[in-house]
């Protein structure tokens, strides 16, 4: 009589372990790449909260765009940090945040860039903030030098531009 034998033989068990691994190292890299772009976006607010508002106000009553950070009573730049940011420097009214702390090391040292858009006639309308490459408003006019350093490939969808390149 020959005995019925329950569970798997060792072929099956590797063959399971080899789709596991090929699963694992397809998802891999698209999760590094989320975590990267979460970290930037987590960055944002540090913008939104500090520099924004004081270089929307300066426009809005004065017309004209902050130079560095002391032109708006900020602290300098590497006093403005949080976990993934080490310095958030105003230059002709633009944002240059700059990656380091515990930030990944693929945007360690890199920098990001929230550039005002404006309407030149009308300091009334609110100052827009074009992110990176991304596209500026229509009608509006954008202020400062775009110097993001980071890959495309990590930048929050916010800042990417809808054009192919």
């Amino acid at each position: 009589m020959m005995k019925k034998v329950l569970g798997f033989s060792l072929l099956e068990a590797m063959v399971a372990l080899v789709i596991i691994a090929i699963l694992a190292a397809m998802a891999l890299p698209s999760y590094l790449y989320k975590i990267t772009r979460e970290q930037i976006e987590k960055s944002l607010p540090l913008a939104a909260e500090t520099a924004q508002p004081a270089i929307a106000m300066k426009w809005k009553l004065e017309q004209k765009l902050p130079e560095n950070n002391q032109a708006v009573g900020l602290p300098d730049a590497d006093k403005i940090v949080n976990n993934y940011v080490k310095s958030v420097a105003i230059e002709d009214g633009a944002i240059h945040m700059t990656f380091g702390n515990r930030a990944n090391d693929r945007i360690k040292n890199k920098v990001l860039t929230l550039r005002p858009a404006v309407i030149q006639d009308s300091p009334l309308v609110p100052v827009t903030w074009v992110c990176a490459g991304a596209e500026v408003p229509e009608k509006m006019t954008v202020h400062g030098n775009n110097r993001t350093t980071i890959d495309k490939q990590y930048l929050p969808l916010i800042c990417r531009s809808r054009t192919k390149n």
